[in-house]
């Protein structure tokens, strides 16, 4: 699995001992679609109904768009951009590679916020 150190998009992050409280506008989308985390992704990507590509497309992030996450797990490996990775982040509509995310292996979400 490869690590990708990018610069993590969120406005504002701050852990607590219950998760993570954001604020700004990063917390401001988290927090009104019910999830924890906030996760920016750096280009266009699908969100799938599972963590493969063989699952549904049930929407699309756009780059530089902040979503509200829950959750990560381990899925199909997705190598591109030079990342090789099969942690698969949870959305309120589905499931999008953390290669296609800012932040590390996880997509910005702590490491133990496993779905």
């Amino acid at each position: 699995m490869g690590l990708k150190t990018k610069v993590l998009a969120t406005a504002g992050a701050g852990a607590m001992a219950a998760g993570l409280l954001l604020s700004g506008a990063a917390g401001a989308q988290a927090a009104a679609a019910g999830l924890p985390y906030a996760v920016t992704a750096y280009e266009n990507v699908n969100v799938r109904s599972g963590p493969a590509t063989t699952y549904g497309i049930t929407g699309h992030v756009a780059a530089g768009e902040v979503r509200g996450a829950s959750c990560w797990k381990h899925g199909e490996t997705i190598k591109d951009n030079g990342y090789t990775n099969d942690v698969w982040v949870r959305l309120a509509e589905g499931y999008v590679s953390a290669v296609y995310l800012d932040g590390d292996q996880y997509g910005g979400l702590p490491a133990s916020a496993t779905c």
